[in-house]
């Protein structure tokens, strides 16, 4: 089964040797379509997720469905190996549904839109853009019910449609897509963004194709792959070995009181490929944290973090997957079988980024990267206020990135890089909340020669009856460091009724009532410390107390003794040399304590009842 292209002009294209004037000239023209994608998405779409914090991703592929220039890697070519239609000039294809197209998109809240784009009759690229909704229906508000044991719980599922077909607009199909949901004015708006922003890039790319030949556009995209090709497959020789190196991490929780989760993988080079085999991974879970991690999203994670560590200068697109043979078991976390609940797959897509960090450190821990903030913690607000007026807010939180063989983490940041923060001051404007404190939690960054970002404290006041609801993790298991780092501080979420109650919530929470005047700290997880924090400069150290980064007591975590506000010399010394003394040589991963000293601690250190880890072909039984 595969898609059929319906093409009046079947005319091949031929190959055109390139100069590197004309190659430079249209990868810039791509790169910068793919900005103009973005900014016509910012300022067309009207959901806070989108509009202000970018959670968007946009791509440009060649004919054959490759991406050349974006943002998440291309998920056409799994789409078209399993649609079941035509493709043809005028129309535009939507999607939501992962187990329609093999988790091309990996969760339902995820609208895609695909535009073909043709020129004189012929196919020539492909333009996408895929965003989150803040709704699509389902049991709760946001649509993503931590408790959810199915799909079908988790809001309208989008099999492969044509919303344009031919030229002609299904203007009754949308119309049903949108009496399922919570808020069809954002959701609609959301779409036309999308559509918008794949027909903007269209028209740079037949503009690139009048302007140099349809044969010379479509060499330049061969060419930008083939030497994406040579890069990534010169970076497997030198940082990939042949011997088998394995790492695991961990999703503390499904929000249904089981826990940790294992994510394992092993990864060796093998005639010239690299394999990343997920063999012991937990499997599924009944909840909703599964991630139907579809194989070339996973080649695209490896590309990502390869050229980030290694030379960011190599323009990011899919000629190298074939270099990347990835083997996830059926049944497991990553690969859950259909009906399986897939809304609270973030967690896990972010903890891809650690394992990856923590396999290809091994070989040359010189470029090893902390565990950070590989998450996207959500808070959802939703009710009626005074007026009668329906409000809901999904929002993504921010915390530390890891400490990095190059530099401290940024404190406060997203794990996506291009993802910004909604204004406090939007927040107040549009919605029933006064946001009384946003500011880093000092300390939080695990300590090391280079700092772990640290957390955010977000501290909303509610001004309306409603419900809340939170996903994050790393509550449980610490942001480990590495090559002498400290773990990163752990996240924690604590409400104070307006009677001055405090109840510390979970981490993964559903359906929380909240009155006027109830107070939340949301408070974010810090990245782990990259190297030895006793080589770490003692005024620096100083100078971060100034910045309110780092705390007196916490600067003895660097060895450092700050007395009346400076450096004390040779206590700081003493300090250093007791220090050294007692924990001997630094290790390369600093995971903090094992599970079952975090399971007997955990209600003293957290407030919570450790999650219990369940019989596992009994509870994957129930899953299926």
């Amino acid at each position: 089964m595969s898609a059929r292209i319906l093409q009046s002009n079947e005319t091949p294209f031929a190959a055109v040797d390139l100069d590197p004037i004309t190659l430079d000239i249209i990868e810039n023209a791509l790169r910068n379509a793919r900005n103009e994608m973005d900014a016509t998405l910012v300022r067309t779409a009207m959901s806070p997720g989108i509009r202000e914090q970018g959670d968007a991703f946009p791509l440009i592929a060649d004919h054959k469905g490759r991406m050349i220039v974006g943002q998440f890697g291309s998920y056409i070519g799994p789409f078209l190996e399993g649609y079941d239609g035509t493709v043809e000039e005028g129309d535009m294809i939507m999607l939501s549904d992962p187990y329609s197209v093999g988790g091309a998109v990996s969760h339902c809240n995820d609208w895609l839109v695909l535009l073909p784009v043709f020129k004189d009759g012929r196919l020539i690229a492909y333009t996408s853009m895929f965003g989150h909704q803040s709704d699509i229906g389902g049991k709760v508000a946001g649509s993503m019910p931590i408790d959810a044991t199915t799909i079908f719980q988790e809001g309208v599922r989008i099999p492969p449609i044509k919303i344009w077909k031919a030229g002609q607009y299904n203007e009754d199909v949308v119309r049903l897509i949108m009496h399922q949901v919570r808020t069809p004015e954002w959701c609609k708006a959301d779409l036309n963004a999308l559509i918008a922003s794949c027909r903007v890039a269209a028209r740079r790319v037949v503009e690139m194709a009048e302007r140099f030949g349809d044969d010379v556009f479509v060499s330049a995209c061969e060419n930008l792959l083939a030497r994406n090709h040579r890069a990534m497959a010169s970076l497997i020789d030198t940082a990939i070995g042949e011997e088998k190196v394995s790492f695991e991490d961990y999703i503390c929780d499904d929000g249904m009181g089981y826990g940790p989760y294992k994510i394992k993988c092993t990864m060796w080079r093998e005639n010239g490929r690299v394999v990343l085999d997920f063999a012991g991974t937990d499997p599924q879970s009944k909840a909703s944290i599964n991630f139907f991690l579809n194989e070339n999203m996973m080649r695209m994670f490896f590309g990502i973090y390869m050229i980030m560590v290694f030379d960011p200068q190599i323009l990011f697109n899919d000629g190298y997957y074939d270099l990347i043979d990835v083997r996830i078991p059926e049944g497991s976390l990553l690969k859950p079988r259909f009906p399986a609940a897939l809304s609270g797959r973030t967690h896990a897509l972010g903890r891809m980024f650690d394992i990856l960090g923590g396999l290809l450190g091994q070989k040359t821990p010189e470029f090893l990267t902390a565990a950070g903030f590989s998450s996207s913690p959500h808070l959802f607000y939703s009710g009626t206020d005074s007026k009668g007026e329906y409000f809901q807010l999904f929002q993504i939180g921010f915390g530390g990135i890891p400490g990095r063989p190059l530099g401290d983490g940024p404190d406060g940041h997203s794990l996506f890089p291009n993802f910004t923060n909604v204004p406090n001051e939007f927040l107040e404007r549009y919605f029933p909340l006064i946001v009384e404190r946003y500011e880093t939690v000092a300390d939080s960054g695990g300590a090391g020669l280079h700092r772990g970002g640290n957390g955010i404290e977000m501290v909303y006041r509610f001004l309306e009856p409603g419900l809340i609801a939170i996903h994050d993790d790393r509550w449980f298991t610490y942001p480990w460091g590495v090559n002498g780092g400290a773990p990163g501080a752990r996240a924690r979420k604590i409400l104070v009724k307006a009677d001055g109650t405090e109840t510390i919530v979970g981490n993964k929470v559903e359906d929380i009532a909240v009155e006027a005047g109830d107070v939340l700290h949301f408070v974010t997880w810090g990245g782990g410390g990259w190297g030895d924090p006793l080589e770490r400069d003692p005024a620096l150290v100083a100078h971060e107390i100034v910045q309110g980064l780092v705390t007196v007591k916490g600067a003895r975590a660097y060895g450092v003794v700050i007395v009346d506000g400076e450096v004390d010399s040779a206590a700081t010394e003493a300090l250093r040399a007791a220090i050294r003394a007692e924990r001997g040589p630094v290790q390369t991963f600093d995971f903090g304590p094992d599970i079952e000293t975090l399971r007997a601690n955990c209600e003293r250190e957290t407030g919570r009842p450790a999650p219990v880890q369940p019989v596992w072909a009994h509870y994957a039984a129930a899953a299926e």
